[in-house]
């Protein structure tokens, strides 16, 4: 059974229609494939934080989080918006079941700079515990909240925990976003590339074609491919039918692929 890694931004979340979860349910019914969400939230964190009055700064796009950024990023992430992506799936007649990095040590993490605070990386997945979610016909939604072995919790960025995911699976990983890949707007109109190698994301990062929050996508799947991941994808929710081409295997959204596999 292929396993695909999805990743869902929190800017995307909102804009998610209720067919992207049927098409979740039913390509897993129909295709034996089997979804994996991983979600981020940095909106609805943000929008927390500021109701509550908690200041937060940024370091190179990443949340600096101190003690009272983590328990309320925790909130957010682990308890309304997995929730609502669980319900989602139910309501579409799947079966999700909503985990955070934290239970049964899915997600081990150690520091990832002493200026960021508690943010964390992913040194290592429990792959146990994905499968006992899988083995019970059920799509596992993971929020990016990680811990060490001394029971310190870390915010992880969404993108690199749903690539390393996906590398401990060997599955595919598809960042969905609510644009069909990265995008070039042209004299002909706009352009989406539909594979993009470690150079060419390069050079278009230095001129200022990939830029915000597409740069960590295009980089998280990078460091799958160079992990041994086979496929990175970034994909439109916005139109869950592409959802559907991809698993077909036509063409649709921007692959990320190794030089050698582009110039074949």
């Amino acid at each position: 059974m292929d396993i695909i890694v999805f990743k869902l931004g929190g800017s995307i979340l909102a804009k998610l229609p209720n067919s992207f979860f049927e098409t979740l349910v039913k390509v897993k019914q129909d295709y034996k494939c089997q979804p994996v969400i991983v979600h981020g939230g940095g909106p609805e964190i943000t929008e927390a934080l500021n109701k509550w009055n908690v200041k937060s700064t940024f370091v190179n796009g990443l949340r600096v989080t101190t003690a009272d950024v983590l328990h309320v990023a925790e909130m957010v992430l682990s308890g309304s918006l997995n929730k609502q992506i669980v319900a989602n799936i139910q309501r579409a007649g799947g079966s999700g079941i909503g985990l955070s990095g934290v239970d049964g040590s899915l997600l081990t993490t150690k520091p990832l700079d002493s200026k960021l605070g508690f943010v964390g990386e992913v040194s290592s997945v429990n792959n146990n515990m994905l499968n006992m979610v899988i083995n019970q016909d059920s799509i596992p939604v993971i929020s990016p909240i990680g811990i060490d072995a001394d029971g310190q919790k870390y915010n992880i960025n969404a993108d690199m925990a749903a690539a390393a995911i996906a590398i401990a699976l060997k599955g595919k990983l598809a960042f969905i976003s609510d644009v069909p890949g990265v995008m070039e707007e042209k004299s002909s109109g706009s352009y989406v590339y539909p594979e993009l190698t470690k150079s060419k994301i390069k050079e278009l990062i230095q001129i200022g074609v990939i830029t915000g929050g597409m740069i960590p996508k295009v980089q998280s799947a990078l460091s799958v491919l160079e992990a041994g991941v086979s496929e990175a994808v970034i994909l439109n929710g916005c139109q869950p039918a592409d959802v559907t081409q991809y698993i077909q295997g036509n063409p649709v959204g921007t692959k990320v692929v190794h030089e050698e596999a582009y110039y074949v």
